[in-house]
């Protein structure tokens, strides 16, 4: 196990408090269940770049190096 530094505000931390007080549990054993919610029920991250996202999965027609050019410079 490591130890780690969570600042919190005085609301957060009063409520830590009580919330460790009328469960009879830690604050760390609080923090710790909290943290495994938070990760497991995390959503999946999907990742966005220039060229990728949401598609139909159909695969792409590749241009050749001339069709290409002749696109980027309004030839076509």
């Amino acid at each position: 196990m490591r130890k780690t530094t969570v600042y919190l505000n005085d609301d957060e931390a009063e409520a830590l408090r009580s919330l460790a007080a009328a469960t009879g549990r830690s604050q760390a054993e609080l923090i710790r269940d909290a943290i495994r919610r938070a990760v497991t029920s995390a959503p999946e991250r999907r990742f966005h770049s220039l060229g990728q996202g949401v598609g139909t999965g159909a695969p792409r027609t590749r241009w050749s190096p001339a069709a290409l050019y002749d696109k980027a410079f309004g030839r076509r």
